[in-house]
């Protein structure tokens, strides 16, 4: 099978295009024929070196959280899932950017009358969304979220989901001012620049403050969230994608001032509660099907391209969800 991979960490021209054996299905698995894979920053990430070197059996790490598409084997103590189904998986060992992937069949769903390219843009982004706002933040309704990296997949995707679970005002971050204008595209009430964002976000709340705030940025960003929270705010820590150093907060001045900060990673709750991440799936893909939740279109761009998808996540000048075409024939 065709995949798209890399044998040295580096940047984006690290990516070579190799020829692997089908993967088989081991016990609680399935094997899916990739229509689409969707695109996240923790790729990047790995791709850096950030999680390891590559320590694939042929020496090639293979990329990709996300995928969508069609069973095309199913391993023995798999129930409710069979050969041909359409599906979405979550990837927490990746393996997303090649014809064929293996999936846990615990961190797979049915897209139904989903699209696949929007379905291969749900399993990493939608659960981490849902997680950091309904979970580690305990939004309840009538309140105010702040989300950083708003324009970004999971920043975007927070928006909406912020929406449906009764959020009252829902504002946002961006790390370029070009980004202003799209506040209400992706569904926020307002965006500020990551500059001087605490002062903006007490000026339209009059002073009280945000009373959710998400982010997955780090450094300067994470301690200015601090100032802008409300009584019993709360930070969900999810991502350090400004690669800052390790930052740590006052205990005294959180007891102090009433607030809280709490984490969300994926990757530990794929190894210890991953029927979590399934769950949460299958709840944005009956939300998109119930018409609740409504999104736009993924960008959609050849496996191929791969390499400038990545250079634009790692510059910043990229919004919304894009997702790979594996499969040149799915719908």
């Amino acid at each position: 099978m065709r995949a798209l991979a890399f044998r040295t960490n580096g940047g984006p021209e690290a990516f070579e295009e190799i020829d692997r054996p089908v993967p088989e299905a081991g016990s609680g698995q399935v094997v899916i024929k990739v229509a689409y894979a969707g695109v996240n920053f923790a790729e990047v990430q790995h791709r850096r070196g950030e999680f390891g070197a590559p320590d694939g059996a042929d020496g090639y790490d293979v990329p990709g959280l996300e995928v969508a598409g069609t069973i095309a084997a199913v391993g023995s103590g798999v129930t409710g899932l069979t050969d041909g189904d359409e599906v979405a998986a979550y990837l927490p060992a990746f393996g997303g950017y090649a014809e064929y992937a293996v999936a846990d069949a615990t961190l797979v769903r049915p897209i139904g009358a989903v699209p696949s390219a929007v379905a291969a843009g749900l399993p990493c982004v939608f659960p981490t969304a849902y997680g950091v706002l309904h979970d580690a933040g305990r939004l309840r309704a009538g309140e105010t979220v702040l989300i950083h990296a708003a324009a970004g997949g999971v920043g975007s995707a927070a928006a909406r989901i912020a929406r449906t679970l009764g959020a009252g005002r829902i504002f946002g971050t961006v790390g370029s001012p070009d980004k202003l204008a799209l506040a209400g595209s992706l569904g926020y009430d307002a965006l500020f620049g990551r500059d001087d964002f605490a002062g903006e976000v007490l000026e339209a709340t009059g002073g009280r403050g945000a009373d959710l705030v998400l982010d997955p940025v780090g450094g300067p960003v994470r301690k200015a969230s601090l100032d802008a929270l409300a009584p019993f705010g709360r930070v969900v820590v999810y991502g350090d994608l400004g690669r800052h150093e390790d930052w740590s907060a006052d205990v005294w001045e959180l007891w102090k001032t009433n607030k809280t900060i709490a984490g969300f990673n994926i990757g530990d709750l794929a190894r210890r509660s991953p029927a979590t991440i399934g769950d949460y799936l299958a709840n944005a893909l009956a939300a998109l099907q119930s018409g609740d939740l409504v999104l736009p279109d993924p960008r959609i761009q050849p496996l191929a391209s791969a390499s400038a998808v990545h250079q634009q996540l790692e510059s910043a000048t990229s919004h919304g969800k894009t997702v790979l075409s594996i499969d040149p024939s799915a719908g």
